[in-house]
């Protein structure tokens, strides 16, 4: 088994309290990141002083890292079509101009006779 892969188990704190976490060695750096960030977090919302409990502080804090990550995926999403249903496919976009370009050149084409 790789030492990437190898499963080991840390000890953390959150919010003064302890727990024992395994995690793949390789990740062992992020882990300890989103510890560290889950704690300030944590603390942030209990040093404000309007979420009590630490069930309480934890759900709030998990609905705030949510309420981001959704954000974040709507930020990244493609630019939506006026409908907002589906995002623009350029391929499409052109196959489908390219269609209208042609019908327009076969109307005009059959103008010119007239003239």
């Amino acid at each position: 088994m790789s030492a990437t892969a190898r499963t080991i188990t840390l000890d953390i704190t959150i919010l003064g309290r302890e727990f024992k976490v395994a995690c793949k060695e390789s990740e062992r750096d992020e882990l300890t990141e989103a510890v560290a960030l889950l704690d300030r977090r944590m603390r942030e919302i209990r040093d404000a002083g309007k979420v009590t409990g630490t069930d309480r502080i934890a759900v709030m804090t998990a609905l705030n890292f949510a309420h981001e990550l959704l954000r974040e995926r709507r930020a990244a999403r493609p630019a939506a079509t006026t409908s907002g249903d589906t995002a623009i496919d350029g391929d499409s976009a052109r196959r489908r101009i390219q269609s209208m370009q042609t019908a327009i050149d076969q109307v005009l084409a059959g103008q010119e006779k007239l003239f």
